[in-house]
């Protein structure tokens, strides 16, 4: 399953307007022969076409920069799977990347008597029953795939998006969804409309079985996230009769391992039609004529009546049902809640209970549990679906603490709830953050996409006026009615989850069957290819930062001072950056930890918390390594009352022994939970291979050293920051002058900069022959990296190394994702970049990746191998990798705060001026011989260091020895602890 992105309407239901107590009504208007529907007041502008054959389309326009945001969502999922074949609705959304009878394939004509074979084979097999019969039947379609493969195009579609700019293809299946995403220029918008008109035109099912293969890694990838398993569990008793909780949206081993491609194409006929989709664009658009274009491309789609899921009511849960989970991941308890129905009263007083308890700052669980560091952490949230949603109360205990005793304490905050043992402020308090929220929110094209596209799932977009118009009625929800309601909703009518750390025996993985590759003949290009991309195109002119003219330079004091005026709205980012870090101070990340748990002479730190959410604004203290900063954000208005505040605490904050033991406490408990995180010791293995035994990531204290912190050294740190060279930058309303003369009041300043420690030297491994770094860790699948330190940093390789990437490995129209997962299918994900560093002091780094079932292992590492060794040559994915290149710099647009940030990375690595203006120019003439140049002297035959995290019993030891010399690291090796 693509990646689900997170839920974005529970934004707009804790959200608020731009404008204060505004009127959202729907209304009627008519512009350029169409009619349309809008709410007044809608801060992104949206209008709502139903077409003739009623496809619902939302234009929003926002010209802010050259690109247009696309989503194309059905209101189907894994809800309206068949019982007997879940996981159908993926299946389909995967396939509708392989194209139609006119791309994808050179003949289709040849080709479809061997697609039809395969369809009647994929049935034979999901009725036969007998193992040996059905082996044989599989090695007829493997044989039968390769045939008509002779005649497909792979990733077609991949690469005409990548021609014409698009940046971000992707697609997601869920409950009730389907979501097809994605971004292009704005000049390529005749182009784009063309091809995903085409795409549903008539979705041809080729390549199929090494899809399926990528679908069984993901499945497997699934079973070793431990989150997953207890959502799955979790679902079967909240919803023990709506699909939500009775069918997964990956499918059941069993279904996977027998799909019907002919129930999936019925499937298609039945939920992909116009009535029930919609088209969401945001961007340089005039809808005026989009609306047309959009018309004309879909126009041939034709509504069709069709049945949704409409399950019969859950009766009430009345009792706590309690699950274990075992798993190799950190212990948690999850406590959960069956919430209600979509844009009813409860699900709103859910969403608002779920702040008061939880907000990062100022909630019950925040000062209660959080701040007093009775729990590791805890967190509350609500999940909206169409028909119900999932309320969650979720802990990890503490050192030494049980998962009942966690559970005992989320119970606890439950009760001070009912009680209304909290202020009413906080109501008002989670309108004025979610204004701010909404306020940066709806800036962005892809969250206005994403809102209308989740309205049209949960309610055909019939409510986005009581959508947008919701934070004003959360205003008017009383401190009663919430305690009335959770009194009535927080009953012994619960889910409880136990993770406990452990070895999960029910695991059933999903076998790898006997797959030939198949051919993507890559170097082919369909006629209907040839003709889209031969389409006029009007050029856009990039534009590229003048630090000169874009930057306000200036004073406050000793520090200097870079500023960017807000034009746009009352939200403004400061910062105190400071060019040391955890290497020139390794207690500083610890004082940073320890803040948040102070008080001053003035305030309790709990207090603190209250009056930065109470004025909607954050601040915080972020250690890297080579940098650190103090972050202050929120409304203007509220400016001087943020900054005058974080300079109290930072200048009064007082030693807390209690906190400090606590904190101690966590911090053992956290390094113990970093053990338990397969990707934090991929990580940590990384770093191994690339600089030995001392490196960054296990440049850590000791535990001992931890149990030795005292508060006087850390308070002294906090005490004294400001004492430090930084630089103050300044995002905001004001002017140069005005801020200038604000901060030099508020901030204060030493008369001269205290001279910071020296940094921490590391040094590059010497090439020692190939390597092989191994972790052991409880799961199905392994994960390999590859990586080899590549040499000093050289800005006169941008171009190439930019190129170089979306050519080889930077994405699905890429030469190594076309051949690991579309040719051989040999893992879910898997990538091949040349990492350029951060910094001119650094070296580059070739880092490749595969996450495969441990029983592929080694065919993955010697398909890897071949292509790191010897790149590929396809012209015509050449040129798109560098045409998308170069439209990727044409329309980028750098603004807002993001120019401060620009200033900085070009100026770490050496540039005095945009460094896009030299990859740009850079990019023109490079060929392919150049880049064959490139991974000849820099990325083919040489030796590479295998990471590898597996387990022991899926993989052999002899088998990594044909690797390299291997080398077993033990969790304390890696991490430093």
């Amino acid at each position: 399953m693509k990646h689900k992105l997170l839920l974005l309407v529970c934004l707009l239901i804790t959200g608020t307007s731009l404008m204060a107590q505004s009127t959202y009504q729907w209304k009627t208007a008519s512009a350029g022969g169409y009619t349309y529907k809008y709410v007044t007041n809608d801060p992104t502008k949206s209008r709502f076409y139903t077409l003739k054959n009623e496809f619902t389309v939302v234009l929003s326009p926002n010209p802010k920069e050259p690109i247009i945001e696309f989503r194309l969502a059905v209101r189907a999922g894994s809800n309206t799977d068949p019982r007997t074949a879940t996981g159908l609705a993926h299946y389909l959304e995967h396939l509708l990347f392989k194209g139609t009878d006119k791309f994808g394939t050179m003949d289709f004509v040849k080709e479809k008597p061997l697609l039809d074979k395969i369809d009647a084979l994929y049935e034979q097999y999901h009725e036969t029953t007998d193992p040996a019969k059905r082996k044989e039947i599989y090695a007829q379609i493997d044989k039968t795939s390769g045939e008509a493969s002779n005649y497909a195009i792979a990733n077609e579609y991949d690469k005409m998006m990548k021609a014409i700019g698009g940046q971000s293809t992707n697609a997601h299946t869920w409950y009730e969804e389907t979501v097809y995403n994605e971004d292009f220029p704005s000049n390529a918008t005749d182009q784009f409309l063309a091809l995903q008109a085409e795409r549903f035109r008539n979705p041809i099912f080729r390549i199929f079985h090494t899809e399926l293969e990528a679908v069984y890694e993901e499945k497997n990838r699934g079973l070793d996230n431990d989150g997953w398993k207890v959502n799955e569990q979790t679902g079967a008793l909240l919803f023990p009769t709506h699909n939500y909780g009775q069918q997964t949206t990956i499918g059941t081993v069993e279904h996977l391992k027998n799909p019907s491609l002919l129930e999936i194409r019925k499937y298609y006929n039945k939920y992909y039609v116009p009535n029930n989709m919609v088209i969401a664009l945001a961007g340089d658009l005039n809808p005026d004529e989009m609306i047309k274009k959009v018309d004309k491309a879909f126009a041939y789609m034709k509504a069709k009546p069709f049945e949704l899921y409409n399950p019969a009511p859950e009766k009430p849960l009345t009792q706590v049902q309690k699950i274990d989970i075992y798993g190799p991941s950190a212990e948690s308890v999850r406590m959960s809640y069956r919430g209600y129905a979509q844009n009813t009263t409860q699900s709103m007083l859910l969403d608002l209970i779920s702040s008061i308890l939880s907000n990062g700052k100022a909630g019950l669980l925040d000062i209660n549990l959080n701040k007093q560091q009775k729990v590791l952490s805890s967190s509350a949230g609500y999940q909206q679906m169409k028909d119900y949603g999932i309320f969650t109360l979720i802990a990890q205990p503490k050192q030494g603490q049980s998962l009942e005793e966690a559970q005992k304490l989320l119970l606890q905050q439950l009760d001070i709830l009912k009680k209304g043992d909290f202020d009413e402020s906080l109501i008002k308090a989670t309108v004025a953050n979610s204004k701010l929220g909404l306020l940066e929110a709806f800036d962005k094209n892809s969250f206005r996409v994403e809102s209308v596209t989740n309205e049209f799932i949960l309610n055909r977009a019939e409510n986005w006026d009581k959508s947008l118009n919701a934070l004003d009625a959360m205003a008017k929800i009383t401190k009663k009615q919430v305690i009335d309601f959770a009194n009535q909703f927080f009953k012994d009518n619960y889910v409880i989850a136990f993770k406990h750390k452990g070895e999960d025996k029910s695991i059933q993985k999903v076998e790898k069957p006997v797959i030939t590759p198949v051919n993507t003949n890559a170097g082919e290009t369909s006629e209907f290819t040839k003709n889209l991309l031969a389409m006029q195109v009007k050029p856009i002119a990039p534009k590229f930062l003048d630090y000169k003219k874009d930057l306000n330079f200036g004073k406050a004091g000793i520090a200097d001072v870079i500023a960017v005026q807000n034009k746009d709205n009352s939200i403004f980012n400061l910062t105190y950056r400071f060019d040391i870090g955890a290497w020139n101070y390794r207690l500083q990340p610890y004082a940073a930890s320890y803040l948040a748990f102070l008080s001053t002479d003035k305030y309790t730190a709990e207090e603190i918390s209250k009056q930065f959410y109470n004025i909607a604004c954050s601040y915080s203290f972020n250690v890297s390594n080579e940098v650190a900063s103090i972050n202050i954000s929120g409304l203007q208005e509220n400016f001087d009352q943020a900054v005058s505040l974080v300079e109290h605490i930072f200048a009064n904050c007082k030693p807390n022994e209690q906190a400090l033991t606590e904190l101690k406490s966590r911090i053992l408990k956290s390094r113990e939970n970093n053990k338990l995180n397969k990707a934090s010791i991929l990580s940590g293995l990384t770093t191994y291979a690339q600089y030995g035994a001392s490196n960054p990531f296990n440049y850590t204290l000791s535990n001992e050293e931890i149990k030795n912190i005292t508060s006087d050294q850390l308070v002294y740190i906090l005490h004294n920051i400001n004492n430090y060279k930084h630089t103050i930058t300044y995002y905001g309303p004001q002017t140069l002058a005005a801020f200038t003369a604000s901060i030099s009041k508020l901030h204060n300043l030493p008369k001269e900069f205290t001279p910071e420690a020296p940094a921490k030297k590391f040094s590059y491994a010497a090439e020692n022959g190939n390597q092989v770094y191994f972790a052991d860790y409880d799961m199905v699948q392994s994960e390999i990296r590859w990586v080899r330190n590549g040499g000093p940093y050289n800005q006169a390789w941008a171009p190439k190394i930019n190129l170089f990437n979306s050519y080889f490995g930077g994405g699905m129209g890429s030469v190594v994702f076309q051949t690991i997962r579309e040719s051989k299918a040999l893992a879910y994900s898997t990538f091949a970049v040349f990492s350029s560093p951060d910094k001119k002091e650094k070296n580059y780094t070739m880092v490749a990746y595969v996450g495969s079932q441990a029983d592929k292992m080694n065919d993955a590492v010697k398909g890897m191998n071949e292509l790191l060794n010897t790149l590929p040559r396809t012209d015509k994915a050449f040129d798109a990798s560098r045409y998308n290149a170069l439209n990727a710099i044409e329309t980028s647009r750098i603004t807002k705060n993001d120019i401060i940030g620009a200033y900085f990375s070009d100026k770490k690595l050496g540039f005095d001026h945009d460094s896009r203006m030299d990859v740009y120019q850079g990019l023109k003439p490079l060929t392919f011989g150049d880049i064959k140049t490139f991974h000849e002297n820099n990325v083919a035959n040489k030796a590479y260091n295998y990471c590898i995290v597996a387990s022991e019993k899926n993989v052999k030891m002899e088998d990594l020895q044909k690797f390299g010399t291997v080398t077993k690291l033990s969790l304390e090796q890696i991490f430093g602890y």
